[in-house]
């Protein structure tokens, strides 16, 4: 039994990012700068390894108490700060993979949920809108059955190691350390892997600390670009300046939010580093972030003051429509595509395009609002729901929602523009069945896409997304036919010409009643009425 449709939860503004993220190409560095390089990153990566290994065993023991003793070790190999960045690294690389458990023990519960569902249905069973029906036949019944029982062992051990609070995590990263038993398929010799190994596991940054000389005592970078860190008490030797510092040759700059950078360093306002290396390049890059008070947002009805633009995002392209103040859409639908294939540098750049025209677009009309749909699918990803359907699963898991939301908020802060987040159920479907047919025409071909661009946009208006329907013909005119088609002489009952009924035409007061408006005279030559009245004579009498 159909339940209709299920409740719809308003829309929001997104809020502001609350941290900057910038970052530039180390140059003109020496071979002695990059062996300092080389050589601090690989001592203080071991301490980092050290210290996870320890904050892993304390597992959710671990309090303040346990932290204090942990950068108490450290110290004597590196120095208080060094210490205190590693721990406070290592503190939250334990609380991601932490998350990542609780995400994946959620995904295995769905899994398992589903798998119960469908097997308990009869074979052959069609499923609805809400859930997948029984399975096609025994043999596929059984399979399911002996996943069920896997699944149901992962559950448990997932669910005990989270209870201990056990984490898997690798520095490095786990898909890197995989690649080493897989050299051929990924075209790297064994040096090759090393190098890329050794560099993921090095430890350079630093967080910043207000009040200190340009914002960073451990990594500082001075306003005109020299940059130059506290060396390691056991490579202190290395040391080209007082009080055991290194300073490198080359000097750097910051092209993006160059100035607010520099603000920050002349105020002496606490600036995070981190410097790492390219292995593939054979680049050093040096990343400043800093944390940015979250901006008040912009009241609902204000942002949408001069109209908005529904985004709908796609595996290949963002489709946007322009609505206005009075959710009408407006000119001609857009489409920024984008490449998801290939590398994750190359797949971030691609929406980072895409968004970029975007925004150019929406300042160009003057729109300072861009609604977009608050996707989730952590519970639609699962094999065990869509089953067969391999390629709509790999579908969904390729839309990268969360960093696109992420950027778009970040890049539409910078240009003032505001997002609008509205949820997604029956965007797509009611999109396609109310506004693509009407707004399809010789000249424009209108896609499900555009039209649930449309929806997305009426949705963060307010305004209802389904259209009212024709009415059925039997009600547009007296049944299937205009009373203005005369019917032939010769037609039985055809109907005659209506009866001259006297008085004002809209019959609302007594035929008898005077008028009381007088009757305006003709603009035409020929219906003027002239000033003289003509009267008939009567006929002589004559005797």
């Amino acid at each position: 039994m159909d339940e209709g449709p299920r409740k719809l939860a308003a829309p929001f503004v997104v809020p502001g990012p609350s941290g900057v993220a910038v970052r530039t190409r180390l140059r003109q560095l020496t071979a002695v700068d990059e062996e300092v390089l080389r050589r601090v990153g690989a001592h203080l990566g071991a301490l980092a390894c050290r210290d996870l290994k320890a904050r892993c065993h304390d597992g959710l023991d671990h309090d303040a108490k346990a932290w204090t003793v942990r950068k108490r070790e450290l110290t004597p190999s590196s120095s208080a700060r060094w210490a205190g960045a590693i721990t406070k690294a290592t503190h939250e690389q334990w609380a991601l993979a932490r998350r990542c458990a609780l995400a994946h023990l959620q995904n295995l519960q769905a899994g398992v949920r589903m798998l119960r569902h469908r097997l308990s249905l009869p074979l052959g069973q069609k499923g609805g809108k809400r859930a997948p029906g029984g399975y096609r036949s025994r043999r596929e019944w059984h399979a399911k059955a002996r996943r069920l029982q896997v699944l149901e062992d992962r559950l448990a051990r997932e669910r005990a190691a989270w209870e201990a609070g056990r984490v898997r995590v690798v520095r490095g990263g786990g898909r890197l350390a995989r690649t080493r038993h897989h050299l051929p398929a990924a075209q790297l010799t064994e040096s090759q892997w090393r190098e890329r190994w050794e560099a993921a596991r090095w430890f350079l940054q630093a967080d910043g600390e207000s009040g200190k000389r340009y914002g960073n005592e451990t990594i500082r970078i001075s306003p005109d670009g020299q940059v130059s860190l506290r060396l390691p008490a056991p490579l202190v030797g290395l040391a080209n300046a007082p009080h055991g510092r290194y300073v490198l040759t080359g000097r750097v700059g910051f092209a993006h939010r160059g100035p607010e950078w520099a603000d920050r360093v002349e105020a002496n306002r606490a600036v995070a580093y981190r410097i790492h290396h390219d292995v593939d390049r054979g680049r050093w890059y040096v990343t400043a972030s800093w944390q940015v008070p979250v901006s008040q947002p912009v009241p609902l009805a204000a942002a949408l003051a001069d109209g908005v633009i529904g985004v709908d995002m796609n595996a290949d392209h963002l489709a946007a429509w322009r609505l206005d103040v009075h959710g009408n859409p407006t000119g001609s639908p857009r489409r920024f595509s984008y490449d998801l294939t290939g590398t994750a540098d190359h797949r971030d750049a691609q929406l980072r395009h895409a968004l970029t025209r975007l925004l150019h677009w929406a300042h160009t009309c003057g729109v300072r609002a861009i609604a977009v749909e608050d996707l989730d699918f952590t519970a639609e990803k699962t094999r065990e729901k869509h089953g067969r359907r391999k390629r709509f699963r790999r579908l969904v898991s390729g839309l990268p929602t969360g960093r696109l939301r992420a950027r778009l908020v970040s890049m539409a802060d910078a240009m003032g523009i505001t997002v609008i987040a509205v949820d997604p159920a029956y965007t797509s479907k009611w999109g396609a069945q109310h506004w693509q047919k009407p707004l399809t025409s010789s000249t424009r071909k209108t896609t499900r896409h555009d039209a649930a661009s449309i929806a997305i946009g009426r949705r963060a208006q307010g305004h209802p997304l389904r259209r009212r329907t024709t009415p059925p013909r039997a009600h547009r005119s007296d049944v299937h036919g205009h009373r203005t088609v005369q019917a032939g002489p010769d037609a039985p009952g055809r109907e005659e010409p209506r009866p001259r009924v006297p008085g004002p035409r809209t019959r609302s007061v007594p035929p008898d009643a005077e008028r009381t408006r007088a009757t305006r005279t003709p603009r035409t030559v020929r219906g003027v009425r002239s000033g003289q009245e003509w009267v008939q004579d009567p006929l002589l009498l004559t005797d």
